[in-house]
């Protein structure tokens, strides 16, 4: 090599640090924080309606308030981000999530409550793209896919603490203190945050930070890089800072970018369907309350462990392959689950379900991560979670208006066999548009694009 080595090559290159590892910890953190409120309102809704005597089938806006804020900021933020950097929207959304969650259980009306969940959702919503971003862009391009989809084991991780936690807390203080802890946590956190979690280095060498300020970062990495000498990886991109979200389409990347968007709207729209209204509809088909609470943290439980794998699974047969094949079986479980008639076959497929469907979430995020480069990355992961959040809207006020039709819950839970099937198409067409192992550019495309 004729040049000094870019900050890109040398992460790429080298053994993961413990600074590499804190930094994506502390971004996991943030991950878990978003499935501890998203999953704790499914087994809380029933408490809650009974306190403030708000009748359960009316609580689709409420489930929906938090997800729309979700999207809103989630789409803001990415932009911001690819501006301004990662870091303080990180600390800004989580500071703010925690404040209106703690003051949520304040809420003595409808309307009250429907607004405090909309600002905590709209203070969260924007960590999520940039955590993802920030995260691909310490990890080496060969551990991205695994790294991103381990950093979703926190949103399943986080439905599984609050069904312990709740589980607890619930019968004996209430469920408001499910929502103290859930607002303290992120208080404490953003502290941490604020103290500990560094800017992206790459997005600094992208934008022609000032070499001490990328030099003492990469010090931090390894310490015989002190003082070395970096190439600027800064180019043609930086001009990009005007408009990010125009770049989705540019360059080849329209069709890959739909092609992205629609997975993400229906496998969202299938997790927050079967975690708003699961304890519901088997209480509705006389199952014990418990059942509901034991079904949703088994579902973040399988959501944990797919997490897990999924990088590795994608690693070992590519990516639209392993998509493919968890909506084909998300589409069987569901239908399954419609026609379950036992309390152990119906906890058996939510395990399951929960290990496909969320494993398919870290790896639309890892393939988000990968598909766009630095100067866009906050913006195409936050566009993408922004129309899966949609989804996530669309699916608790789907339940809603199909409980206010009188549908029954296993007309209901069938319904869910659709988005599955339409998630499954859309992969499928991206495998045969490209008829290779990848609808989208290969990560080596897009580094070598970006220091060109």
């Amino acid at each position: 090599m004729d040049r000094p080595p870019t900050v890109s090559e040398i992460i790429d290159q080298r053994p993961l640090s413990r600074f590499q590892i804190v930094t994506m910890a502390m971004c996991g953190l943030v991950i878990v924080l978003d499935g501890f409120d998203a999953q704790s309102i499914g087994f809380l809704a029933t408490s809650m309606a009974d306190s403030l005597r708000i009748p359960i089938h009316s609580f689709g806006p409420v489930f929906g308030a938090a997800l729309l804020g979700l999207m809103i900021s989630t789409m803001a933020a990415g932009p911001i981000a690819d501006r301004w950097g990662r870091k303080w929207p990180i600390v800004a959304c989580t500071l703010s999530f925690g404040i209106f969650a703690a003051l949520t259980p304040l809420a003595a009306t409808f309307n009250q409550l429907v607004l405090m969940r909309f600002l905590t959702g709209l203070g969260l919503g924007g960590a999520m793209s940039n955590v993802v971003a920030l995260s691909s862009e310490y990890a080496p391009k060969r551990l991205v896919a695994v790294f991103v989809t381990t950093l979703f084991c926190g949103m399943p991780l986080g439905g599984f603490l609050a069904g312990v936690v709740g589980s607890v807390m619930l019968p004996r203080w209430g469920w408001q203190s499910v929502f103290y802890a859930g607002g303290f946590l992120p208080l404490a956190l953003s502290i941490v945050l604020i103290l500990m979690l560094p800017e992206s280095v790459r997005f600094l060498e992208m934008r022609g930070a000032d070499h001490r300020k990328i030099a003492n970062i990469m010090a931090r990495i390894s310490p015989d890089l002190a003082g070395a000498e970096l190439y600027s990886a800064a180019s043609r991109e930086d001009r990009r800072k005007r408009m990010p979200v125009k770049h989705l389409f540019t360059e080849g990347r329209a069709v890959g970018t739909i092609l992205l968007w629609i997975p993400f709207f229906m496998n969202l729209l299938i997790l927050y369907f079967v975690v708003s209204w699961l304890p519901a509809l088997l209480r509705q088909s006389r199952l014990p309350v418990s059942a509901g609470i034991i079904a949703i943290s088994l579902f973040s439980l399988g959501g944990v462990a797919g997490s897990f794998v999924e990088g590795y699974l994608m690693n070992w047969r590519g990516t639209p392959s392993i998509l493919l094949a968890e909506f084909a079986c998300s589409t069987l479980l569901i239908a399954a689950l419609a026609y379950s008639g036992t309390f152990l076959i119906t906890m058996i497929l939510t395990l399951v379900l929960g290990f496909v469907v969320q494993g398919a979430q870290g790896g639309l995020a890892a393939l988000s991560a990968t598909f766009y480069p630095t100067s866009i990355r906050s913006t195409g992961v936050g566009w993408a979670l922004g129309i899966g959040r949609i989804g996530s809207i669309v699916g608790p006020m789907l339940g809603g208006w199909m409980l206010t039709l009188g549908w029954g819950p296993h007309e209901i839970i069938l319904a869910g066999t659709i988005p599955a099937l339409c998630a499954g198409t859309a992969i499928f067409l991206s495998i045969w548009r490209q008829k290779s192992s990848s609808a989208y550019p290969r990560e080596a495309e897009i580094i070598e694009t970006e220091i060109t």
